[in-house]
């Protein structure tokens, strides 16, 4: 099922500021060197979070989800001078695909389950952005909630799952564990919360 028609999809792609050369690079490399390309964050997505980061202005950007870098560099052009972003990556071999093609020194890639990453971090995270095995987006959620700072911003990626979410015959558990983080989000009185029907359906959160 597509969330928008290709047509819609190729317009809107083409009115949007090309990625830079070496992101568009890592992109082609991904796919066709990289398990799974259909997780790489496409670039209206990506312009969209170094959109947002540009308007947040972060000092700490945490992200759930590596895979080979693409979204952390697209958010990271955007960071202020002493701005920072961690990104965590349970795979070391993505890990260590992602961290040779960085090109930023303020990204720095943590290796290991992304729990054991937040239990590292104080805070105040300024932004983060969940992109990771969807049956532990709950408990990241909350891990990164406690962390974040007021006012601060969540992304969440994936949440209309190929616009499985409102088929009655998907009942996988992906589909199944996307939708009750949904109904959870939309029900939690401590965020307002804006989901957008681009790429495969992103969240925007903000912490009251």
């Amino acid at each position: 099922m597509r969330i928008v028609t290709d047509e819609v999809e190729a317009y809107s792609l083409a009115q949007t500021t090309p990625p830079p050369a070496h992101l568009q690079a890592l992109s082609e490399e991904t796919v066709a060197t990289q398990e799974c390309p259909q997780m790489l964050t496409g670039p209206v997505e990506g312009r969209l979070l170094e959109m947002l980061v540009w308007v947040a202005r972060p000092k700490l950007i945490v992200e759930l989800g590596t895979y080979s870098g693409y979204s952390a560099q697209f958010m990271a052009a955007a960071l202020p001078e002493d701005g920072r972003l961690i990104t965590c990556e349970l795979d070391p071999d993505r890990a260590q695909f992602a961290r040779e093609r960085f090109q930023d020194p303020r990204i720095e890639i943590r290796v290991g389950p992304a729990l054991d990453t937040l239990a590292t971090i104080d805070g105040p995270i300024d932004l983060a952005f969940i992109d990771a095995d969807k049956p532990g987006y709950p408990v990241y959620y909350e891990e990164i909630l406690a962390r974040l700072r007021p006012n601060g911003v969540l992304l969440v990626d994936n949440v209309l799952w190929d616009g499985r979410v409102v088929r009655s015959d998907a009942d996988d558990d992906n589909t199944k564990a996307i939708r009750a983080f949904n109904d959870m989000v939309a029900a939690d009185d401590r965020v307002e919360a804006v989901m957008l029907p681009i790429a495969d359906g992103l969240t925007l959160c903000r912490k009251k």
